[in-house]
């Protein structure tokens, strides 16, 4: 027989909620700003699990079955841990190798900071397409393009808005994302239908993106700001053996991820490779990380050793270089794990308790027409993405929540799919605690705080997708009226 349980108030599911919004609010605003990731705001996702927890047992849920319920959401968040582990040891042994460093170095050439922004954009909307990885492209074309930008003298919340921009949307394109392959089959349609109806809502977005980015190059940038780029080529040049050879290693890691290589092997060996030619091609580095006082065999693995787990950091005469040329390793994510783990929690104890689910049930008796049922649905999205702190179950949720009604409501199931891809999968990112928004955050070492406001693809879409909605653009119907026909 199963367990009776007393059914939440609203006020009761929201109170954890609140605690956390006010808390967070507090913590990042007025004490601690972007070093809240350092530990106090993982403080506060377990203050208000505690909360959740507290609510929860007076509906009559047992502490085993909340620690259960956290211990299954963070299960669900394995995966994403482990890849940010390699993402670090990879960011580490590129660095080493100078594969950064001729990324950057090349880019430098090339780019120049009136077009930078527009073609960083579009640079990494193309890689993360090929991939359907915006973890990928971010911690490997995403860290170089970060470098050359700042190099080009560039402001980093800017630059990390245009990369995530462009990898969010490749992402969401992208036939062989996880993302755009689980929308359509929460919400029962096929793949290339779900890809057909988002384009209509996606690729104006990415436009107006585009264009944005493009007036900020021309308008918003002042060229007097722009440091000497012919000084940090030779700082670079001097400290790196530079060859067109180095990009060997992150054509094989884009080549696995497209012929679908699962993600994690794919990074390991973009790591253990990026190992190889450090010691092939950059004998210089390896003696400044490893110290000169031991033969080469051992430098060579203590180099390599230090790059995947540790800090690293190259140094040169030129200031500007030497910020670009440092590396976290495996170490440098445990802070953003530390976080993933505390999400997962709150996120688990709310979702077992049916705390969230009382929440969302209370938004969609607001949704009375086809416009304010694609807006409650996006708004539902961006509130698990919030709460939940994933946003595979940013889709998972809604979609199974709201499939019924679309269907009652005579919408077909694209409109729910393409719904779910322009309101979670873009916003993850914006939001600190989410596993999205604190792994970027981390590759990048960007604040969320300070990228979120220029990640204009992922403000704009759930903008977009209600704008379709209210002014019935491009909504299928489950069956056509028919219309009668005189005889």
């Amino acid at each position: 027989m199963d367990k009776a349980y007393k059914k939440p108030t609203f006020i009761q599911a929201i109170i954890p909620i609140l605690f956390l919004i006010v808390a967070l609010s507090f913590n990042v605003f007025f004490i601690f700003g972007d070093d809240g990731l350092s530990g106090s705001n993982q403080m506060i996702l377990i203050l208000a699990s505690a909360v959740a927890a507290l609510v929860a047992s007076r509906l009559g849920y047992t502490w085993s079955e909340l620690r259960d319920g956290a211990v299954n959401s963070i299960s669900s968040a394995m995966p994403s841990m482990l890849i940010l582990l390699l993402i670090g040891s990879l960011a580490g042994t590129w660095l080493l190798s100078g594969i950064v460093p001729a990324l950057i170095y090349y880019g430098l050439q090339i780019l120049n900071p009136t077009i930078f922004l527009f073609a960083a954009c579009i640079v990494c909307a193309i890689v993360s397409v090929a991939t359907g990885s915006s973890w990928s492209t971010v911690a490997t074309i995403g860290i170089a393009l970060l470098g050359i930008g700042k190099a080009l003298g560039l402001e980093e919340g800017l630059i990390a808005g245009a990369i995530i921009s462009g990898a969010y949307f490749g992402d969401k394109m992208s036939p062989l994302s996880d993302t755009t392959n689980l929308a359509p089959a929460v919400a029962g349609t096929d793949l290339f239908t779900h890809i057909k109806y988002m384009a209509y809502t996606t690729i104006p977005s990415i436009s107006i993106t585009l264009i944005i980015f493009l007036v900020i190059g021309f308008v918003g940038i002042e060229s007097s700001s722009q440091p000497d780029v012919e000084g940090i080529l030779a700082a670079i040049d001097k400290s790196f053996n530079i060859t067109p050879l180095l990009f060997i290693v992150p054509v094989v890691v884009i080549a696995m991820i497209v012929k679908k290589v699962p993600a994690i092997p794919s990074l390991l060996t973009g790591s253990l490779l990026g190992g190889l030619f450090a010691v092939i091609f950059q004998p210089q580095a390896i003696e400044q990380v490893a110290g000169s006082d031991m033969n080469f065999s051992f430098a060579a693995y203590t180099a390599v050793m230090k790059a995947l787990y540790g800090d690293i950091a190259i140094t040169t005469d030129n200031e500007v270089v030497n910020e670009l040329l440092s590396s976290g390793g495996m170490y440098g994510m445990l802070g953003t794990i530390w976080l993933i783990l505390c999400a997962m929690v709150f996120g688990g104890i709310m979702e077992t308790s049916g705390l969230l689910h009382k929440i969302t049930e209370a938004i969609i008796k607001l949704a009375n027409s086809t416009g304010s049922l694609i807006a409650s649905t996006a708004g539902t999205c961006l509130f698990f993405n919030a709460t939940a702190s994933d946003q595979y179950l940013a889709i998972v949720i809604p979609g199974r929540m709201y499939a019924e009604t679309f269907k009652d409501r005579n919408l077909a199931p694209e409109n729910l799919s393409r719904t779910l891809e322009d309101s979670a999968t873009v916003t993850s990112v914006l939001v600190p605690w989410n596993t999205c928004g604190a792994t970027q955050s981390s590759v990048l070492g960007v604040a969320t705080i300070a990228y979120a406001p220029f990640c204009f693809f992922c403000i704009i879409s759930p903008f977009m997708t209600m704008l379709f909605g209210f002014l019935n653009i491009k909504i299928r119907k489950l069956k056509e009226e028919k219309v009668a026909t005189p005889v």
